[in-house]
């Protein structure tokens, strides 16, 4: 019985075989990277963006890991802290640019499978709670989305974040706290 035998299906393919392995992990936190990039963004284009980038970044650092490492990694933190970093940079140099010309932006893809009453919905709540996430400060909606759309502990929060947990607990109590009253006011 080999040391690594105990691991989680995701940890125990990339140990096995990178290329596969990483297909795996794709394929078990696509969904979640894509839901938080959706949330801290606001914009589906800029998501899909982010999550690719993502990706992107975890295959480079994961040729370069050894197999201790990457046994001992946790994926759904890992994955948040490589998003978290291309989200704060990339909203650093937005902030450096003069904003676009609106008129330019391209609209965001709609699903041909999905009932029109569905979509429209999903659209409004979705574009409602971007909107309200994108009111509150940085750090306060990091946390609110970490815990509460990719449902990470405190503890891994922390870690992502590179804060303490009181402090975590703190921007997700004053976050959510600023999303009612924000939810409200509308």
């Amino acid at each position: 019985m080999s040391e690594f035998d105990c691991l989680d299906p995701v940890r125990k393919a990339l140990l096995d075989d990178l290329d596969e392995g990483f297909a795996e992990l794709y394929g078990a936190y696509r969904g979640l990277v894509f839901s938080a990039a959706l949330r801290l963004s606001g914009r589906w284009a800029d998501a899909e963006d982010l999550t690719a980038e993502a990706f992107l970044r975890a295959y480079r650092a994961l040729a370069g890991y050894e197999r201790r490492r990457i046994a001992e990694l946790q994926p759904r933190a890992w994955l948040m802290t490589i998003l978290m970093n291309i989200w704060r940079n990339c909203a650093r140099a937005k902030s450096r640019k003069p904003p676009p010309d609106l008129r330019e932006e391209p609209v965001d893809d709609v699903d041909p499978g999905e009932d029109v009453e569905d979509a429209a919905v999903r659209r409004e709540t979705g574009q409602e709670l971007a909107e309200l996430l994108s009111l509150l400060p940085e750090e306060q909606r990091a946390a609110v989305v970490l815990r509460h759309v990719v449902d990470l502990p405190v503890s891994e929060i922390a870690t992502v974040l590179k804060i303490p947990q009181g402090t975590v607990k703190s921007h997700v109590s004053r976050g959510l706290k600023r999303l009612r009253t924000l939810g409200g006011a509308r």
